[in-house]
């Protein structure tokens, strides 16, 4: 399988042929090395219906700053309770598969198909994507209600979805990711689009150029520092 090397679209060249909903590519396969190439240039998979694989690099791109995290009263609340048991890396496959399952109202179906959950688990075994897990004990034992996912391209971190069957429980998944995320030397977290849940937590949108920058000087200085998320 070939992979694809995605180019750098801050170069005046590959900017100019961007599409108007930032649509950069449309093809492509889901190797382990294409999807790292996609990420480290500000780059993401979304399969659409009815359509070859679609690679997006959005006008806007909405990132949370851990600076800026606004806690509401409520989700206050809730941590203070401590009814859940939060875990990193303890059940990826688990969690995109519930991401994918999950009924979202604002959507028909969902984006995450088979090949995607086989894309990601794989890359997650290879150490490049990571998840958050919330738990609450059952008569049958720890029982998932919530969790979040995302990928590391080499010391940034871009989230992909959330899930919940308990509120409150997708939220306090990610603050536990963020906490760790910030306690390794990361400030902020690439959330690609803005949901109400998302700004409300203080997410904002930058522009694309704003956030390229930031990607590519964020991953430089990983580099250059040895930096590990995980």
């Amino acid at each position: 399988m070939a992979i694809i090397r995605f180019p750098d679209l801050r170069n005046p060249v590959y900017s100019h042929q961007i599409g108007p909903e930032g649509i950069i590519a449309v093809g492509g396969n889901l190797h382990p090395e294409t999807l790292l190439s996609a990420y480290r240039r500000g780059i993401f998979p979304w399969p659409m219906e009815e359509y070859p694989l679609c690679w997006f690099s959005p006008p806007e791109r909405a990132v949370l700053d851990f600076d800026e995290i606004h806690i509401p009263r409520s989700l206050r609340q809730e941590m203070k309770r401590s009814r859940f048991k939060l875990t990193l890396d303890q059940a990826f496959d688990e969690v995109i598969q519930n991401c994918a399952d999950m009924e979202r109202p604002d959507q028909d179906g969902t984006w995450i198909t088979e090949a995607m959950i086989e894309a990601y688990c794989r890359l997650h075994r290879l150490g490049h994507a990571h998840s958050a897990e919330a738990w609450v004990d059952s008569p049958d034992g720890p029982e998932l209600v919530g969790g979040v996912y995302g990928v590391d391209p080499g010391g940034a971190f871009a989230g992909e979805s959330m899930f919940h069957t308990e509120a409150y429980a997708s939220k306090l998944a990610l603050l536990h990711l963020i906490e760790h995320l910030r306690s390794q030397g990361l400030k902020w977290l690439d959330i690609q689009t803005l949901t109400p849940h998302m700004k409300a937590l203080g997410a904002k949108l930058i522009s694309r150029d704003e956030f390229l920058n930031r990607l590519t000087d964020q991953l430089t200085e990983a580099e250059k520092s040895h930096l590990k998320l995980f």
